[in-house]
């Protein structure tokens, strides 16, 4: 059993490390599936969990939704784009920078997150 696990936590892992974007659990399962076979969503949940404790993932949230995305930690500051078509996220590279220029007098800002939303090339 222990074998399995770790052949199901390497096939979770590696499919993270190779779509090097966002990803939800429902992906990581599909993906990390095709290599092995009966992953099931616990077994991503406890994978994602482990990453998250250990610090090779990171939590991506993403205003209105339900579920999380996942990516692997360690990125430059960035922000992300999500497909209204398919669903998937995707890293945008940059940052508009100048956002304080946004918030009211007296505030101060301490971080922010941006979220683009369209169609990806697949589905625009």
């Amino acid at each position: 059993m222990t074998t399995r696990r770790t052949e199901q936590q390497a096939a979770i892992r590696r499919f993270i490390e190779r779509v090097d974007r966002p990803v939800r659990v429902d992906e990581i399962q599909h993906g990390a599936g095709k290599r092995v076979p009966g992953i099931g969503a616990a077994t991503v949940y406890r994978a994602v969990k482990a990453g998250l404790e250990v610090g090779w993932l990171v939590e991506v949230h993403l205003p209105g939704e339900r579920s999380t995305a996942y990516e692997l930690a360690g990125k430059d500051h960035h922000h992300h784009f999500e497909c209204k078509g398919c669903g998937k996220v995707y890293d945008v590279e940059g940052c508009p920078g100048h956002l304080s220029k946004l918030i009211p007098p007296g505030f101060v800002m301490e971080g922010h997150e941006l979220v683009l939303y369209g169609r990806c090339g697949v589905c625009a």
